[in-house]
């Protein structure tokens, strides 16, 4: 029989301390009111400073016995211990994340074939047959790290656990305790949204937000006042009977038929009818009552389901977008879909994290205007988390566009006027009324109205056979999350700068938009990670020029020194033996980059001192685009995609050239001076014949 891990003669902790002691905590909550280190659970939502943060707690039950102390004093000293030396102290929701991970690790030492053995007896033999259970029950790699790494907690930790640690560093043992993939999980690796979702998924969440906003709105408006209705009013008589009559002549006049959906007599929904006299139901069976309601629906008929009053104004290619919304079904799941789009809306437009959409605030927005009351700029303001050195957060402001503004509205409308976070739970939630311990709705439950309003749009489009859903990605519906608006707007930025949004937003215009407002006021800004997408497909461009040896062929003043620097850079590709991946080529290109710049009509090979495009002492170490003077700059080097560019150009002046009844002398004079000077250009670059200069 193995050892079991005997109780410590003494806890080293007081069972009374506070297991929060020197955690920051949410504004009104006392530090007496927190969980205690005898406690079975510890709460953690206390010291949860992030609104859309879901209540965290450790259930130390959930361990086994003979290890359970061991567990406490690990996530004591995690919580509210000195970290040893390099440590680093840990966040709430980090130390959170570990305990799933331990609670593997011990529940598979207490397995019979391990025989719950004290942790000073473990081997490395041991860890490697807890890998290899992992590699049996856990099929992702980075999952398997997730688990694998918590472990070493019991040895860099091991002078708070009372006695009982590992004796040896996890992470010294040989290549089998790791795998090669794992550790490369960051930010900016998240998978992004694919260009055939993102353009349909902003187009229909700027139609909920600009054209079926006020539909829904209106319909939660009658919703709520019905929900206040108290069905308990049992007066009878005229009164009663007069209340009954306006309603029913209302449904004869309106042509509507009487709500059903229910198993009630001839499927008539006698609890919404209640609901809108606000009056008790049984008052409605009564003979002289159901008298009534039986020959409206022998004129009318009666509904599928109890649908609301509110007439659908909003448009939809000249058409109402729905005939009418229901009061059962219908309502809240069109309030999780607007939700989901004005987030859609905000987050994608403004680059901002998940974390600073749910921190915004009624009166978020701000608008600058001219003399004239033309609006300049629009400001919405929040709180930024990440790199910003305080668990509280910074306030931060962001520049963004009408779309982003519109959202903000629909939002201030949704809620509550009492309610002060734009992106707590919509008073039509069933959950509106339950205590919460924090006041926005939390990530996983975005992630759920993320996919809703993809499901939501795709029903919609089979039902009213349209041809413009949101399209599958391998045969299945894309998932949302909350981190892929962000990557997934950074990768265009950086990739596709010429690009637009669903037709209309144009990628560069935002991006001088977005470094404007949050490069100004975080730490953590979309800037960077905009440029490191840059960087990256600048990279994967170069390797491509040199792997189809197009490098070879280019022409131009820099034409030799852009052929010398890629096949240095060439070389370092080929040692790493395989096409390299994003982290891979980041190292490269920070370690390596050749600064040169492939564009649409030339490719920069930087040289600081030939440049024409900054101004001489100028503190830049890029060249500027915008700024280029191709015919003059001795930087320039030609491939053959930029001469074509060159040549589809002369083409046009040609063109414009021809309609010469059409141009106005001043404007031909100068088309004809453009096409001398690009002939010579590329004359003097060997990419036209000599004879061919000549007009």
């Amino acid at each position: 029989m193995g050892l079991m891990q005997a109780a410590p003669s003494s806890c080293p902790i007081r069972p009374d301390a506070l297991v929060l002691g020197r955690r920051r905590l949410r504004k009104g909550v006392r530090r007496r009111d927190t969980s205690r280190f005898a406690d079975d659970v510890w709460r953690l939502t206390p010291a949860l400073l992030q609104q859309q943060q879901q209540s965290l707690i450790l259930n130390f039950r959930a361990i086994p016995t003979a290890y359970r102390l061991t567990v406490k004093l690990l996530f004591y000293a995690l919580l509210a211990g000195t970290p040893p030396t390099g440590e680093s102290n840990r966040g709430v929701v980090t130390i959170h994340g570990h305990f799933q991970a331990i609670k593997e690790f011990f529940d598979w030492l207490g397995k019979p074939a391990q025989n719950s053995p004290r942790l000073g007896s473990l081997t490395p033999d041991m860890l490697r047959l807890f890998q290899k259970h992992l590699l049996a029950t856990v099929a992702s790699s980075g999952r398997r790290g997730d688990h694998r790494r918590p472990v070493r907690l019991l040895w860099t930790w091991r002078e708070s656990l009372n006695g009982d640690h590992l004796l040896f560093d996890p992470e010294r043992l040989e290549d089998d305790w790791h795998e090669a993939s794992e550790g490369r999980r960051r930010e900016n690796a998240r998978r992004r949204i694919p260009e055939s979702v993102i353009g349909p998924l902003l187009v229909w969440s700027m139609r909920f937000v600009n054209d079926f906003a006020d539909d829904i709105l209106a319909a939660q408006d009658e919703w709520l006042a019905l929900q206040k209705r108290t069905l308990c009013d049992a007066r009878a008589g005229r009164g009663a009977r007069r209340r009954l009559e306006t309603l029913l002549r209302r449904y004869r006049d309106e042509g509507r038929p009487l709500p059903g959906g229910t198993g009630g007599p001839h499927g008539i929904n006698v609890s919404h009818l209640a609901r809108e006299l606000d009056c008790n139901r049984r008052s409605l069976t009564e003979p002289q009552a159901w008298e009534l309601i039986e020959r409206t629906r022998q004129e009318v008929g009666v509904a599928d389901s109890a649908y609301l009053h509110t007439q659908v104004q909003g448009l939809l290619d000249g058409e109402p977008w729905l005939q009418q919304i229901s009061y059962d079904t219908d309502l809240t799941d069109l309030v999780r879909v607007l939700t989901a789009a004005a987030y859609t809306v905000i987050a994608y437009l403004s680059g901002m994290r998940d974390s600073e959409v749910k921190h915004l605030k009624r009166g978020c927005l701000t608008v600058d205007a001219d003399r004239t009351g033309r609006i300049t700029r629009r400001k919405i303001t929040s709180m930024a988390f990440k790199g910003e050195g305080s668990p509280m957060g910074v306030q931060a402001t962001w520049v963004v566009g009408h779309p982003v503004s519109a959202a903000v509205a629909v939002l201030e409308r949704l809620q509550p006027k009492r309610q002060r976070w734009l992106f707590a739970l919509p008073p039509s939630s069933p959950m509106h009324l339950k205590p919460r311990s924090t006041g926005a709705k939390t990530s996983k439950g975005t992630n759920r109205d993320l996919n809703l309003l993809i499901t939501w749009v795709n029903d919609y489009c089979r039902r009213t056979h349209r041809d413009d859903g949101i399209p599958d990605v391998k045969g299945l519906p894309w998932r949302l999350s909350t981190a892929q608006f962000r990557r997934t707007l950074a990768w265009f930025i950086g990739r596709r700068p010429g690009g637009s949004i669903a037709g209309a937003i144009q990628y560069r215009h935002l991006s001088v938009q977005m470094f404007e407002g949050y490069a100004g006021t975080s730490k953590a800004g979309f800037r960077a990670e905009a440029q490191q997408e840059a960087l990256l497909a600048r990279g994967e461009g170069l390797a491509l020029l040199v792997d189809r040896h197009e490098h070879e062929e280019l022409r131009g003043p820099s034409a030799e020194e852009a052929r010398v620097r890629l096949d240095s850079f060439g070389d370092r590709i080929r040692f790493l033996g395989k096409t390299p991946d994003d982290e891979q080529m980041k190292k490269l290109m920070d370690r390596n980059d050749p600064k040169i710049y492939p564009g649409r009509f030339v490719t920069c090979t930087d040289n600081p001192n030939r440049r024409l495009c900054r101004l001489p002492g100028e503190n830049n170490t890029t060249p500027d685009p915008g700024q280029c003077k191709p015919m003059a700059c001795r930087n320039v080097a030609l491939t053959d995609t930029n001469i074509q560019a060159w040549l589809q150009r002369l083409a046009e002046q040609d063109a414009r050239l021809q309609a010469a009844d059409t141009l106005a002398p001043r404007i031909r004079v100068r088309l004809e001076e453009d096409r001398v000077k690009i002939r010579a250009f590329l004359a003097r670059a060997g990419a036209l014949e000599p004879a061919e200069v000549s007009p």
